[in-house]
């Protein structure tokens, strides 16, 4: 596998996490919630990681 390969995966990868970040955050506005939900910060600051080691890739 190629590092372009592996940069598409963790792309393809931090796209399926906005989705689930988007849902879990429209699900707490839904609820009433005040505050982010705790799973939303974890997976926003694994996100965060993944967008890391993206440009990182890029460096190569």
């Amino acid at each position: 596998m190629s590092v372009e390969g592996i940069k598409s995966q963790l792309e393809q990868v931090a796209e399926q996490m906005d989705d689930l970040i988007t849902a879990i955050l429209h699900e707490a506005v839904q609820a009433g919630a005040s505050q982010r939900p705790e799973a939303e910060k974890k997976l926003s600051r694994a996100r965060r990681s993944v967008e890391k080691a993206i440009s990182l890739l890029d460096n190569l």
